[in-house]
């Protein structure tokens, strides 16, 4: 996630169960007559983590880091690609410059699928030059390519088309989604249904937030954190700082989930989600010690099934 000044978390918990939306919107179930496509899977956890200790790995084989511009950010884009074209996705990279350096994003559409209805998902691949980038943004980027690879093993067919992203540069101000965006033309934009971003979803203090920005997408994500007992706040921290920024200004829906960076948890989270008051959800937020050891694995996997379960929810 991009860099901005800390502050605090003060929005209120979200209380009760959520039900999703009724047929028609982004959130509705199969229309009447139609058969009723199979519940989203469970991700393995140890799948999000084996890419993540590959992220890890490439991060030490190159300087420490996996951010724009150097090494270990292409061959993170590189392993994440590969595991998409071996899975059948139909891939493309596409290249920019930033700050004098070249940078790319990875777009990975899975065949069939409404064209004019595109369910999107994505996160930043790009680290900062201190670390490795595991918790900011590895958690995010692998979560989406363990849900994409789930698509693929299910030999899922939805009613909506598939499509899922890894930006680069984003830590340098969404340069990448940014790119990807105004490149679009307005018909391309129009058949965007939604765009949901996953940016530090592992925080080894966490939070439970959900983006309140598109009503039909912050439901789906609220009805399964319902579903597990976890009760979530409205995400405030991240707000214009990641890639759904752009898509959001272009008229995009978007949402998506966020487990903390720099603010500190107060005594009041700490009650109702565990951890720690008075600490940073992330104390290794763009620094040296975001490594493979920065992660909290129950936050991550109710996060990574969070985002499959809104993937099959949102594109049925």
């Amino acid at each position: 996630m991009k860099l901005s000044v800390p502050g605090r978390v003060t929005a209120t918990a979200v209380v009760a169960t959520v039900s999703l939306l009724a047929g028609g919107s982004i959130a509705g179930a199969a229309p009447a007559g139609q058969p009723a496509v199979a519940a989203a899977p469970d991700i393995p956890v140890a799948n999000v983590k084996a890419h993540l200790t590959q992220l890890q790995s490439i991060a030490t084989a190159n300087g420490g880091n996996r951010a724009h511009g150097r090494a270990g950010y292409k061959a993170s884009l590189d392993y994440v690609k590969a595991k998409l074209d071996a899975a059948g996705f139909t891939t493309t990279v596409q290249q920019f410059t930033s700050s004098s350096r070249t940078g790319y994003n990875l777009i990975a559409d899975w065949p069939g699928g409404d064209t004019s209805q595109v369910v999107m998902s994505g996160s930043h691949l790009d680290s900062v030059t201190a670390g490795a980038g595991i918790n900011d943004n590895g958690s995010g980027s692998a979560a989406v390519l363990e849900t994409a690879l789930a698509v693929a093993r299910a030999g899922y067919q939805p009613t909506k088309h598939l499509r899922f992203a890894w930006w680069g540069a984003e830590e340098l101000g969404m340069v990448g989604s940014r790119y990807y965006v105004n490149r679009l033309s307005t018909t391309d934009r129009s058949r965007i249904s939604g765009y949901l971003n996953f940016d530090m979803i592992g925080s080894p203090n966490p939070g439970y937030f959900v983006y309140d920005d598109d009503p039909a997408i912050e439901k789906t994500f609220k009805a399964y954190y319902a579903g597990l007992g976890v009760p979530t706040e409205i995400e405030t921290e991240g707000d214009g700082r990641s890639d759904h920024a752009p898509f959001k200004n272009a008229g995009v829906p978007v949402g998506g989930l966020f487990s903390g960076a720099d603010y500190v948890k107060t005594a009041a989270q700490a009650a109702k989600w565990g951890g720690t008051s008075g600490l940073a959800f992330d104390r290794c937020y763009h620094s040296s010690c975001d490594t493979a050891a920065n992660i909290d694995d129950t936050a991550l996997d109710r996060n990574s099934d969070a985002v499959a379960y809104a993937v099959w929810e949102l594109s049925r």
